[in-house]
């Protein structure tokens, strides 16, 4: 049995698998809301207790917080042996060791290891256990940008996800593998790409110190780009500024602009999405990503239409005398919500394979 989790700084998703050489679906699934805990170990211990009977559960949504209806229990009676684990983590892991970034905790493998008797635990960056994750999606979990062209031999691909925060990550064709690099690339200085988002950036700055691609390409970040567009023009409806002080701000705008219920709200996506396709496209040439550049996180997939409406692969391809050489690079949105649990759950796996006997 292998454990693996995907901690973010909202939710927390646990699951245990059966998982040898190729992706299953996992033994028992659970989603906590993080900051209802003070540590991560907290939640493990929560989820790790013995399930109630699957014929106790009445939810019938399957993302509803708690054990899902379609959980396989485990026996009380026979001992959960946990052979390794892995955790994706929103936040830099240095020594197998994160301090959160979103989150007030600490996650240390080796104190993960020791208090729940797990031979071998391993933490990941988010981004990273995404990038797992992507390698062994189904074509059907993939929606396209962008068809573009596949090189003759494997070389690099990107990885970009805007959600809570901006991750970045590259995965490199090694020998016979891809083989994952984290980065904190959202976390780099945003550069603007026209007049309007050079006067964001001033207005940015008015309460930063620092204006970061994440401060702009997350959903925080989509918030941020209206509220300049309503301090500057001035056409915010009485209606939505209503519904945006009472409800979830970034997604009352997004709905509003999907819709085209308000212009400003429409204003706010385009600008989004154009300076989505740019960074995507700056990541592309960083690692020279022929093998294709890939959207995760889960803004990406609510804002799908808006994605595939042009804006953002005028951005992307817009480098000058490199326009052709990113318009042949495949770009394709991640629709599975789980890839960083599953990209957990491929390493995890892997780790109880190298385990000895």
């Amino acid at each position: 049995m292998i454990l693996a989790g995907d901690i973010g700084g909202t939710k927390t998703h646990l699951a245990l698998y059966e998982w040898t050489e190729s992706r299953v679906e996992p033994v028992r699934q659970q989603t906590f809301y993080s900051r209802d805990y003070g540590q991560l170990e907290e939640v493990l211990e929560e989820f790790l207790k013995p399930p109630a009977p699957a014929s106790l559960i009445q939810s019938e949504d399957p993302d509803e917080v708690g054990i899902q209806s379609d959980d396989k229990p485990i026996p009380e009676a026979v001992p959960l042996k946990i052979e390794a684990a892995c955790f994706g983590v929103a936040g830099p892991v240095i020594d197998n060791r994160c301090q959160t970034t979103n989150l007030p905790w600490i996650v240390s493998g080796a104190d993960l290891a020791k208090r729940f008797e797990i031979p071998l635990v391993m933490l990941l960056n988010d981004l990273e256990a995404t990038a797992h994750g992507l390698l062994v999606l189904r074509p059907d979990e993939f929606a396209t940008l962008n068809p573009g062209r596949q090189p003759a031999a494997k070389r690099c691909m990107a990885l970009i996800a805007a959600g809570t925060g901006l991750g970045e990550a590259a995965l490199v064709w090694v020998k016979d593998h891809f083989h994952v690099l984290s980065s904190e690339g959202g976390h780099c200085d945003f550069a603007p790409n026209s007049d309007a988002e050079i006067d964001l950036l001033r207005h940015l700055r008015g309460q930063y110190l620092h204006v970061s691609y994440e401060r702009v390409l997350s959903g925080p970040g989509l918030q941020a780009i209206y509220e300049f567009l309503r301090d500057t023009k001035k056409n915010e409806p009485t209606w939505l500024a209503e519904q945006i002080r009472v409800g979830d701000g970034p997604a009352v705008i997004a709905e509003a602009g999907l819709k085209g219920q308000a212009e400003i709200a429409k204003q706010a996506l385009d600008m989004f999405a154009a300076i989505y396709g740019a960074e995507a496209g700056n990541l592309a040439l960083k690692t020279m990503a022929l093998d294709g550049v890939y959207l995760g996180g889960g803004i990406a997939p609510k804002l799908l239409a808006k994605l595939q409406d042009g804006t953002f692969l005028r951005a992307f391809t817009n480098k000058g005398r490199y326009k052709r050489l990113m318009s042949n690079m495949p770009i394709r949105v991640i629709m599975n919500d789980k890839t960083a649990l599953l990209g957990a759950a491929s390493v995890a796996s892997q780790l109880a394979r190298q385990a000895p006997a």
